[in-house]
């Protein structure tokens, strides 16, 4: 059973233990407030003995009483919370189960953080939560003001006292954002001011050494755990056009490790483009080591392309597989049915499932391994901890420069030797290999563009289009040696018609990939030629 989803949008608020809840009514949009209500909360938080969740403002818990008993898991929030707009986390639901067994449902969205470690509890809290509903003209239910009364006990370490404090929640149901603002006006009148924490489980935990040390290892690099920036997706290239050589790689991998923990659970979950978003982001990672790895010492960096090799490979196995699924799919539907139509399709379905569901038993099981949380470790401490050789220190517009020359001189270079290879299986492989090159100075010209803008962005849009296209050969290269081998398995005559047809089909594509590849290069030649950007 999957977990239910939904998005919180929230604004919380310290008050002091004599304020008033004052009359809700008289806020703009506000034309009622429902009868209030009060329930009793017990929840209790999980997370690892260094705090690994709390580090990135992930919250599991297993609450009951009231309307939404449950486990409950909030991912980080997307927005900042101090004075800057309301909290909107993503939040999933699971039914309650056992109370010292987290889901499965829920787990699989932790293990790319987890690593390995088992959650276990650490906070215990109690609340009284007295609820006032606030309704519009129409009669729409706008917003939840929820006033908590939070006893707070730390299960890890009984020696300390048990906490208590009070504070206001306010959470949209229906109701638009602009509802904050008229609202907060009237908290503000009754004492109210911006929480101080994120969430009771951080206000709980305080200043706790461990989730300090655990925010500090998980923390996005230019931000604090728990500010402004763990809540997005890369640090920010503060030095600008003038930064130097490292930074521009730090900030560009930032965004491919975050992605690659982003689509952790979707590919857990099978999710469409999932096992697609990680590779490219893993392969994005390794393409900018290598163009950039003069600037680090050479055995990290070795290691990490190595690993980043092998996940590449996993995930590319089901990836592929699916691809050429769909592909022939498309065919077989554009044929005319028949018998040999109706054959060739259960034969290849069946073939392409088998491949696709033994390359993704792989990739689940890999997924689990020590050695790929190692490697999400080891990615998070080249972001955080660059191995730079002390003499590196160069400008970044410099080195983007030459890196992008470089990847173009490759491609030129494989450019070439296809065009002299022999047609035939050694022009294939040529092929590929230009269709690499291209991948590269595309993920390299991305990098650069940080730096140097609109001239480095069209040489990625160039280099994806050279890459799109020789892709389709690939694709289609691949699908006729699979034909082939399907047909050689022995079949009918009008099953083995069909896949003739299909065979022509492929060398057709082949062809016309190979033709828009030379109107690609030829369009795009004084771009990729000598001192690019």
């Amino acid at each position: 059973m999957e977990a239910s989803r939904g998005l919180e949008i929230e604004k919380k608020y310290d008050v002091d233990a004599g304020a008033v809840v004052p009359a809700l009514e008289h806020a703009a949009g506000v034309a009622r407030t429902g009868k209030p209500h009060t329930d009793l909360l017990e929840a209790v938080y999980f997370d690892t003995p260094d705090h690994a969740l709390a580090a990135r403002r992930i919250t599991l818990r297993r609450r009951t009483g009231g309307k939404d008993a449950g486990w409950h898991l909030k991912l980080p929030p997307q927005a900042a919370v101090s004075g800057e707009g309301p909290q909107q986390r993503t939040e999933l639901h699971a039914p309650l189960g056992r109370p010292d067994a987290v889901p499965d449902t829920l787990l699989n969205h932790l293990h790319a953080y987890l690593r390995g470690a088992v959650p276990v509890p650490v906070v215990r809290l109690e609340t009284r939560r007295t609820t006032y509903p606030l309704y519009g003209d129409d009669g729409v239910h706008l917003a939840d003001l929820a006033d908590d009364q939070v006893t707070a006990e730390r299960l890890e370490d009984g020696d300390k006292p048990s906490q208590q404090w009070r504070e206001w929640e306010l959470e949209l149901v229906h109701g638009a954002p602009s509802l904050f603002g008229p609202v907060e006006e009237l908290l503000a009148t009754a004492g109210a001011r911006p929480a101080g924490h994120a969430s009771k489980l951080a206000r709980a935990l305080g200043d706790d050494k461990r989730a300090g040390k655990a925010a500090r290892k998980r923390a996005p690099a230019g931000g604090e755990a728990g500010g402004p920036a763990a809540a997005q997706s890369a640090p920010a290239l503060l030095a600008g056009k003038r930064a130097p050589a490292a930074a521009v790689v730090t900030v560009y991998v930032s965004g491919q490790i975050e992605q690659i923990l982003a689509k952790d659970a979707a590919v857990r979950g099978e999710e469409p483009e999932a096992v697609h978003a990680m590779r490219s982001a893993a392969r994005r990672i390794r393409s900018i080591l290598g163009a950039y790895g003069r600037l680090y010492r050479a055995s990290p960096v070795r290691k990490l392309r190595a690993e980043l090799k092998w996940l590449g490979q996993l995930l590319g196995q089901p990836r592929d597989a699916e691809v050429l699924r769909v592909q022939l799919r498309g065919q077989l539907a554009a044929l005319p049915p028949g018998e040999g139509v109706a054959g060739a399709t259960t034969q290849l379905e069946q073939r392409t499932g088998s491949d696709y569901d033994a390359a993704y038993r792989l990739l689940q099981e890999a997924l689990l391994t020590d050695r790929y949380f190692r490697l999400l470790d080891k990615l998070e401490d080249f972001r955080d901890n660059p191995p730079v050789r002390a003499q590196a220190v160069r400008s970044g517009r410099r080195a983007a420069a030459k890196a992008v020359d470089k990847a173009a001189k490759r491609l030129r270079r494989s450019r070439k030797a296809a065009k002299r290879a022999r047609r035939g299986r050694e022009q294939e492989l040529a092929l590929h290999r230009v269709r690499k090159d291209a991948k590269r100075l595309r993920h390299v010209a991305e990098s650069a563009a940080l730096v140097h803008g609109k001239r480095a962005g069209k040489v990625a849009k160039a280099a994806r289009r050279q890459q799109k296209i020789l892709g389709l050969f690939q694709d289609a290269a691949v699908a006729r040696d699979l034909l082939a081998a399907v047909a050689g398995d022995g079949t009918d005559m009008a099953t083995a018609g069909i896949y003739a047809q299909l065979l022509n089909q492929q060398e057709e594509r082949m062809l016309a990939a190979q033709a828009d590849f030379r109107k690609a290069w030829k369009k795009s030649r004084d771009l990729l030629g000598h001192g690019v950007i």
